[in-house]
Order: structure tokens, then sequence, then C-alpha cells
């Protein structure tokens, strides 16, 4: 069931990265997507400074949000990226979505979902924390989003926490992300633009440790601690879902499927 939640919340709250909150961002002096996407996702915590970014966001390589944080905060304030962001994410939702964006349905998914969002502990979660901190929208569109990304969010403090407990950095997390989607490191479009030689380091940090082959590929230890830590991400984010009967849970499963899949068609 916790699995299932990951796979339907993540399209809908990924509209976030989509081109309409990029175009709105863009349009408010950002000078590329990385802008606002750091602007955007940073927001939450304030003024934070990039070090401190980095090592909440924990899977840019160095350097990657310095280029963005703080140089972002000179052209608009965390509240403003907060609204601009929520603004354009609705709209992204609401346009790949259509007809349910309406239906009763997306109501009722939207106040399940919010409870669930609401309720989960922050210790040791400092973005969920800072999410939660925000006010809940009341447009049932953009609460729908708002709840997906603090769920979204809530089980990514959860996942770098269990990346951390295997003693795998944020990189390293990419690698395996690669091989475990069948992709060679170098072809993972969230590292493929890292210098060669950084990159073969750390694919050859994972060889020495025995997770990766001299072909560059999984050996079986390096699929297993995958798995281990896919199933200690969905461990610890279980505690969000307590809030609803096992009724209630199946309901928002159900509800969600279709607009999740309306919403991931439109981004492939």
């Amino acid at each position: 069931m916790v699995h299932r939640m990951f796979e339907l919340v993540e399209p809908i709250a990924t509209v976030t990265f989509s081109e309409v909150p990029n175009e709105a961002f863009l349009a408010l002096g950002m000078r590329n997507y990385w802008d606002g996407y750091f602007a955007g996702r940073a927001a939450p915590l304030g003024l934070a400074p990039a070090e401190v970014v980095h090592a909440v966001f924990y899977n840019f390589a160095d350097g990657e949000v310095a280029r963005h944080i703080p140089w972002v905060w000179g052209k608009i304030t965390p509240q403003e990226a907060i609204a601009v962001r929520e603004r354009g994410s609705a709209a992204a939702l609401r346009q790949r979505i259509g007809q349910l964006a309406d239906s009763p349905g997306l109501v009722r998914a939207a106040g399940l979902a919010t409870r669930a969002a609401v309720s989960a502990p922050t210790e040791g979660r400092a973005l969920y924390a800072g999410l939660r901190a925000l006010d809940v929208p009341e447009e049932p569109v953009a609460r729908l989003w708002h709840a997906a990304t603090l769920l979204r969010e809530h089980r990514g403090d959860g996942h770098n926490a269990a990346l951390l407990a295997h003693g795998i950095g944020g990189t390293e997390a990419h690698v395996l992300l690669a091989l475990s989607l069948g992709m060679r490191a170098e072809e993972f479009g969230r590292i493929h633009h890292l210098p060669k030689a950084q990159l073969a380091g750390v694919v050859d940090g994972l060889r020495r440790r025995g997770l990766v082959d001299a072909a560059g590929g999984f050996t079986d230890a390096g699929r297993q601690t995958k798995e281990r830590i896919e199933a200690l991400t969905d461990e610890l984010a279980a505690p969000a879902y307590d809030v609803l009967t096992a009724g209630e849970l199946d309901e928002l499963i159900a509800l969600l499927e279709p607009i999740a899949a309306a919403a991931q068609e439109a981004d492939d």
C-alpha cells in the first residue's frame, strides 16, 4: 500500500517541475530551469545557505546548489517563490487531468490525502517540516498537489536517511538508480553532465565496495543493497498513512489512480 501511494503521488507532485511553473519562474527573472527548481523547492527552508540546501536535498553534486542559491533570492523572496510554485503547479495539474479537476472524486481525494500529509512526524525531516509550516490551499486541485508534495518530500527525507544509513551518497544513489533502470551511469539524465573523471570515480568507489561489477552493472550485493534501501524507505514513509483507516486508504488509492494516470500520460 505504501509503495503504491508513492507511485500515485509522484506524477501529481512532480507537475511542479513541468513547463507551466518553469515559465512562471522565468517570467520573474530566473535564468534557467534550475533557478526556478531551487527557488521553488528550497523556499520552505527560508533563506537557508547553499550548504544547508545541499545537505537537505542530498543528491546534488558538490557546487550544483551554489550556482543557484542564494542568487535566486536576489530576484524573488522565498514567500513569493512558494506562491508562484503553488499557482503554477495547480495550473499544470489542472491542465493535465482535464475534467477530473472538477470531479467530486478529486475533492474527496484531496481531503484524504491532506489528512495523511499533515499527520506524519516531522522529526529528522527538514524539507517536510518546512512544507508543513505552510498554509494548506483551499482550492481542491491546489490542495491535492500540496498534499502530494508533502507526502513526496516526507518520503524523500526518509529515503535520504535510508541512503545515509547504508553509506550511499547522493551521486552514488543516482548511479544505483540508473543501474536499477537498466542504464549505465553515464547515460542517466541527473548525472550524465558530470565530468567523466568525477563520475568514473564514483562508480569506482561503488566497485571497491563490491556493489558494482567490472562491467559497470550491479553485483548481487549491490542489488540487495538497493532493495534494502527501498524497503526501508517504504517503512519510514508508512507513518503518514496511519491516520487513515484501511478502508480510507483503499478509497484514496482508487480515487488517485485515474488522476495519477492522466498526469503521467500527459507527462509521457
